[in-house]
């Protein structure tokens, strides 16, 4: 059985549900705050690649950064957008949910069953 691994923000009520919900499931799992341990740009590559995801997908757009950044405005390669996501990870939608070749974005929080 692969391990389960979360990236999350603790301060988010969607992350924080996603954690109690792998807590009650008894599936032991790793949290990691992508906010202390900074995702690289290959491994947020490889983590959207499991999910079938594309940069804009995640790209929390109604994030006060978003707007402040002009990116609505504009037409980035999603090169750029990695980049952006990596410098800024508040742009980025959470939690992202990792089990083997498989990875989610756990919005609701209780699709993480899914892959438990």
């Amino acid at each position: 059985m692969a391990d389960i691994t979360i990236y999350h923000k603790p301060t988010c009520t969607t992350c924080r549900q996603a954690v109690q919900l792998l807590k009650d499931s008894g599936t032991p799992f790793t949290a990691i705050n992508y906010y202390e341990r900074s995702f690289t740009k290959t491994q947020l590559k490889t983590l959207l690649k499991k999910a079938g995801l594309f940069p804009k997908d995640v790209l929390r757009t109604k994030e006060d950064l978003y707007h402040e950044l002009g990116l609505a405005k504009k037409q980035l390669t999603d090169d750029e957008l990695f980049d952006l996501m990596v410098k800024h990870p508040d742009l980025i939608q959470r939690p992202i949910v990792e089990k083997g070749d498989q990875a989610m974005l756990a919005r609701p929080a209780d699709s993480i069953k899914k892959l438990l």
